[in-house]
């Protein structure tokens, strides 16, 4: 067996260290997935501004949370998988007992089991994540496709949350990854989008993931009325999803939304931000607002087979490769480039 690895470790603000750690052992229902490719995401790339994560990790930690890869070692007891099978391992599950999970709201788990740890040659994957959360792979399927199943759980997830029927009139606000998936998403099962974006870069990336109509930020003087303009009377938009996360943006999604909508805070601000709204327009507007975090087991395997299915252009979301080394360049590229959307890295 092999004894060392290389990973990734979060060590604080714009510190990852490429770092030689020991392969882990697969523990009674436990597995090790040997890592093909491990995607860069919105929130890693926050988590690496910020030096930290709210929820789901405290630095000092291996890093990275979307992943694809090979079962390399099944543990005691673990029947279900079998060395060599090509799996998908989600980054948390739940325990199915606490007062939210029996509510049917997983994703607040009271115990909400974290996995971190995706940029390294391999990792273990904890016994309910494989009983839960971890799903087996058709022949065919690229590895750094598969890897999109994360993100896009949250994001279908989100899309249940706000309650859409077919034909409504969306905005998204934010063309990151996150942004571009919901756009996405949403023009798949129907609805109409409109793209809020910042960058240049941005419009042609909003097209190609559905948006019928893009609205570029710095092109005009006032980015609601030019939304509102786009519906029946300037009534507003049926449903509005905030996928940028600062307060400007929240406020612009509360005003594009029409009577009646609903808005959907996805994008997680820094801790302690807060936000002003005028009360009145939600109150007597009968405004829903929402904030959808994470996913559950029932939107991973949602999301799962929409990729599968062919319908997702994962092609098109995979706009990188890099080795496990370049991880910092990587993310600092990121920061920079908002025409990069993923970067799969390959250990």
């Amino acid at each position: 067996m092999i004894q060392e690895m290389t990973a990734a470790v979060l060590y604080g603000k714009e510190d990852v260290r490429i770092e030689r750690l020991p392969v882990p052992i697969a523990g009674a229902g436990e597995i090790v997935v040997r890592i093909h490719a491990a995607l860069t995401c919105g929130t890693d790339l926050k988590v690496y501004r910020r030096g930290y994560h709210a929820k789901m990790l405290t630095p000092p930690i291996p890093f990275g949370h979307e992943l694809a890869g090979t079962v390399y070692e099944v543990g005691a007891g673990v029947t279900g998988f079998h060395e060599g099978d090509h799996v998908v391992a989600l980054n948390s599950a739940p325990c199915d007992q606490c007062y939210f999970c029996k509510r049917g709201q997983q994703n607040l788990c009271d115990d909400l089991l974290f996995n971190n740890g995706a940029y390294a040659e391999y990792i273990s994957i904890p016994s309910r994540i494989v009983e839960k959360n971890t799903l087996l792979m058709p022949d065919g399927l690229p590895f750094e496709h598969a890897a999109l199943t994360e993100p896009l759980a949250c994001v279908l997830r989100g899309l249940e949350e706000s309650s859409p029927e077919p034909g409504d009139s969306m905005v998204v606000i934010g063309a990151g990854p996150i942004g571009l998936m919901f756009m996405h998403a949403a023009q798949i099962a129907g609805q109409h989008v409109i793209a809020v974006v910042k960058h240049d870069e941005q419009i042609a990336a909003a097209r190609t993931f559905g948006a019928e109509h893009v609205i570029q930020t710095t092109a005009v003087d006032d980015p609601v009325a030019a939304v509102r303009a786009l519906t029946p009377n300037h009534r507003g938009v049926d449903i509005a999803i905030e996928a940028v996360a600062i307060p400007t943006t929240w406020q612009w999604a509360v005003d594009m939304v029409r009577k009646g909508g609903t808005v959907n805070f996805f994008g997680g601000p820094p801790s302690g931000t807060r936000v002003e709204f005028d009360t009145n327009r939600l109150h007597y507007n009968d405004i829903t607002l929402r904030a959808s975090f994470h996913h559950t087991p029932a939107t991973a395997r949602k999301a799962f087979e929409l990729i599968k299915s062919g319908k997702f252009k994962c092609r098109e979301y995979i706009t990188g490769r890099a080795p496990l080394a370049q991880l910092g360049d990587v993310l600092r590229k990121l920061m920079n480039h908002p025409a990069d959307i993923k970067t799969a890295i390959i250990p």
